[in-house]
Protein backbone atom coordinates (compact mmCIF):
# COMPACT_ATOMS: atom_id res chain seq x y z
CA UNK A 1 0.00 0.00 0.00
CA UNK A 2 1.72 3.41 -1.01
CA UNK A 3 1.35 6.47 1.40
CA UNK A 4 1.28 8.94 -1.22
CA UNK A 5 -1.60 9.63 0.49
CA UNK A 6 0.29 11.42 3.54
CA UNK A 7 2.30 14.07 1.50
CA UNK A 8 -1.37 15.55 0.38
CA UNK A 9 -3.78 18.47 1.87
CA UNK A 10 -5.80 17.34 4.69
CA UNK A 11 -8.98 19.35 5.38
CA UNK A 12 -12.97 19.26 5.51
CA UNK A 13 -14.84 19.52 2.40
CA UNK A 14 -16.61 23.13 2.68
CA UNK A 15 -18.67 26.60 1.33
CA UNK A 16 -16.80 29.35 1.27
CA UNK A 17 -18.43 31.67 4.09
CA UNK A 18 -21.81 29.59 3.08
CA UNK A 19 -21.68 30.35 -0.21
CA UNK A 20 -25.11 30.48 -1.85
CA UNK A 21 -27.27 31.08 1.15
CA UNK A 22 -28.00 34.39 0.35
CA UNK A 23 -26.69 34.71 -2.67
CA UNK A 24 -24.10 33.15 -4.70
CA UNK A 25 -20.50 34.99 -4.74
CA UNK A 26 -18.29 33.42 -8.03
CA UNK A 27 -14.87 32.38 -6.03
CA UNK A 28 -12.54 32.97 -9.57
CA UNK A 29 -11.39 36.54 -8.91
CA UNK A 30 -8.92 36.67 -11.63
CA UNK A 31 -7.92 34.93 -14.72
CA UNK A 32 -4.82 34.76 -16.76
CA UNK A 33 -4.50 33.53 -20.39
CA UNK A 34 -0.85 33.43 -21.75
CA UNK A 35 -0.30 32.25 -24.96
CA UNK A 36 2.14 33.01 -28.16
CA UNK A 37 0.51 34.88 -31.48
CA UNK A 38 2.42 32.54 -33.62
CA UNK A 39 2.83 28.53 -32.33
CA UNK A 40 0.79 26.11 -33.49
CA UNK A 41 0.27 24.91 -29.63
CA UNK A 42 -2.03 27.60 -28.74
CA UNK A 43 -3.81 27.81 -32.00
CA UNK A 44 -7.28 27.17 -29.67
CA UNK A 45 -6.47 29.79 -27.44
CA UNK A 46 -6.37 31.88 -29.75
CA UNK A 47 -9.24 30.76 -31.63
CA UNK A 48 -10.94 31.29 -27.82
CA UNK A 49 -9.61 34.79 -27.50
CA UNK A 50 -11.19 35.75 -31.18
CA UNK A 51 -14.71 33.91 -30.75
CA UNK A 52 -15.54 33.78 -26.96
CA UNK A 53 -13.61 35.93 -24.33
CA UNK A 54 -15.96 39.11 -25.47
CA UNK A 55 -18.90 36.93 -24.18
CA UNK A 56 -17.60 35.10 -21.39
CA UNK A 57 -16.13 38.40 -19.73
CA UNK A 58 -20.07 39.94 -20.06
CA UNK A 59 -21.57 37.26 -18.98
CA UNK A 60 -18.89 37.16 -15.80
CA UNK A 61 -18.15 41.17 -15.05
CA UNK A 62 -16.74 39.87 -11.48
CA UNK A 63 -14.07 38.08 -13.11
CA UNK A 64 -10.95 39.98 -14.04
CA UNK A 65 -9.48 38.56 -17.15
CA UNK A 66 -5.92 39.44 -18.03
CA UNK A 67 -4.56 38.35 -21.45
CA UNK A 68 -0.81 38.22 -22.25
CA UNK A 69 0.92 37.36 -24.86
CA UNK A 70 4.35 35.43 -24.54
CA UNK A 71 6.82 34.69 -27.60
CA UNK A 72 7.63 31.12 -28.15
CA UNK A 73 6.19 29.21 -25.17
CA UNK A 74 2.96 27.25 -24.76
CA UNK A 75 -0.54 28.37 -23.89
CA UNK A 76 -1.25 28.64 -19.87
CA UNK A 77 -4.58 29.21 -18.05
CA UNK A 78 -3.11 30.80 -14.13
CA UNK A 79 -6.66 31.41 -12.42
CA UNK A 80 -6.35 33.44 -8.71
CA UNK A 81 -9.38 32.59 -6.41
CA UNK A 82 -10.76 34.80 -3.77
CA UNK A 83 -9.26 32.48 -0.65
CA UNK A 84 -5.97 33.66 -1.92
CA UNK A 85 -5.50 30.12 -3.90
CA UNK A 86 -3.91 30.06 -7.55
CA UNK A 87 -4.54 27.29 -10.13
CA UNK A 88 -2.68 26.63 -13.14
CA UNK A 89 -3.22 24.65 -16.19
CA UNK A 90 -1.50 23.96 -19.03
CA UNK A 91 -3.20 24.47 -22.07
CA UNK A 92 -1.07 23.04 -24.67
CA UNK A 93 -2.51 21.82 -27.84
CA UNK A 94 -6.22 22.67 -26.76
CA UNK A 95 -8.85 22.93 -28.60
CA UNK A 96 -11.05 26.44 -28.19
CA UNK A 97 -14.03 24.03 -26.70
CA UNK A 98 -11.43 22.37 -24.11
CA UNK A 99 -9.93 25.56 -23.04
CA UNK A 100 -14.21 26.94 -22.62
CA UNK A 101 -14.50 23.80 -20.81
CA UNK A 102 -11.77 24.44 -18.67
CA UNK A 103 -12.78 27.97 -17.87
CA UNK A 104 -16.04 26.76 -16.96
CA UNK A 105 -14.56 24.34 -14.23
CA UNK A 106 -12.74 27.10 -12.61
CA UNK A 107 -15.39 29.57 -12.52
CA UNK A 108 -17.51 26.67 -10.57
CA UNK A 109 -14.35 25.89 -8.31
CA UNK A 110 -13.71 27.41 -5.12
CA UNK A 111 -9.96 27.23 -5.44
CA UNK A 112 -9.37 24.27 -3.16
CA UNK A 113 -7.05 21.89 -5.11
CA UNK A 114 -9.23 18.41 -5.99
CA UNK A 115 -6.25 16.48 -4.08
CA UNK A 116 -7.82 17.04 -0.73
CA UNK A 117 -7.23 14.38 1.80
CA UNK A 118 -10.52 14.42 3.78
CA UNK A 119 -9.87 13.90 7.94
CA UNK A 120 -13.05 12.60 8.84
CA UNK A 121 -16.21 11.61 6.98
CA UNK A 122 -18.07 14.31 8.79
CA UNK A 123 -17.63 17.13 10.00
CA UNK A 124 -19.79 20.49 11.47
CA UNK A 125 -18.21 24.02 12.68
CA UNK A 126 -20.10 23.23 15.73
CA UNK A 127 -19.39 20.09 17.43
CA UNK A 128 -21.86 18.84 19.82
CA UNK A 129 -20.85 17.70 23.56
CA UNK A 130 -23.18 14.62 22.77
CA UNK A 131 -22.29 13.38 19.67
CA UNK A 132 -23.53 12.59 16.37
CA UNK A 133 -27.38 12.13 16.43
CA UNK A 134 -28.69 8.66 14.92
CA UNK A 135 -32.03 7.98 14.49
CA UNK A 136 -31.57 5.09 17.12
CA UNK A 137 -30.51 8.54 19.80
CA UNK A 138 -33.54 8.32 21.96
CA UNK A 139 -34.47 4.77 21.67
CA UNK A 140 -35.21 2.78 24.25
CA UNK A 141 -32.58 0.15 24.88
CA UNK A 142 -34.81 -3.05 24.19
CA UNK A 143 -35.06 -2.29 20.48
CA UNK A 144 -31.26 -3.77 20.15
CA UNK A 145 -32.84 -7.22 21.21
CA UNK A 146 -36.32 -7.19 19.79
CA UNK A 147 -37.24 -9.33 16.67
CA UNK A 148 -38.28 -7.25 13.38
CA UNK A 149 -40.50 -7.14 12.15
CA UNK A 150 -42.63 -6.13 15.24
CA UNK A 151 -46.31 -5.23 15.68
CA UNK A 152 -45.93 -3.19 18.06
CA UNK A 153 -43.08 -0.97 17.55
CA UNK A 154 -44.59 -0.05 14.00
CA UNK A 155 -47.55 1.45 15.78
CA UNK A 156 -48.25 5.07 15.06
CA UNK A 157 -47.23 6.98 18.69
CA UNK A 158 -49.50 9.87 19.05
CA UNK A 159 -48.88 11.12 22.54
CA UNK A 160 -49.81 14.52 21.93
CA UNK A 161 -52.95 15.63 19.72
CA UNK A 162 -51.88 17.49 16.75
CA UNK A 163 -51.63 21.39 16.48
CA UNK A 164 -55.09 21.15 13.82
CA UNK A 165 -56.90 18.79 16.77
CA UNK A 166 -56.00 21.63 19.61
CA UNK A 167 -57.47 24.46 17.69
CA UNK A 168 -60.77 22.11 16.97
CA UNK A 169 -61.01 22.14 20.79
CA UNK A 170 -60.58 26.04 20.95
CA UNK A 171 -63.45 26.57 18.55
CA UNK A 172 -65.97 24.18 20.10
CA UNK A 173 -64.83 25.59 23.47
CA UNK A 174 -65.98 28.85 22.22
CA UNK A 175 -69.06 27.47 20.26
CA UNK A 176 -70.29 26.22 23.76
CA UNK A 177 -73.92 27.86 24.76
CA UNK A 178 -73.59 29.70 28.09
CA UNK A 179 -75.10 28.20 31.21
CA UNK A 180 -77.96 29.63 33.08
CA UNK A 181 -76.15 28.90 36.80
CA UNK A 182 -73.62 31.69 35.83
CA UNK A 183 -73.69 34.36 38.18
CA UNK A 184 -73.49 37.88 36.13
CA UNK A 185 -76.27 36.66 34.11
CA UNK A 186 -78.63 36.28 36.91
CA UNK A 187 -77.29 40.01 38.57
CA UNK A 188 -78.76 41.43 35.16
Amino acid sequence: MSNSHLFLKSGFPRAPLQNGIGRYVCQLQRITLKYCKTSGSSKGMREFLEHELVDFSRSNPGVVVYVKPRRHRTAVMTAEFLNGERSWINCRNNSREEISKWIQVLKQSNGQSEELRLRKHWHTDVPSVQGAWTPFTHQHPTTNVTEFPCKELSQLKVDEPSATEKLLQLYLAQRKPPTNDSPKEEAK
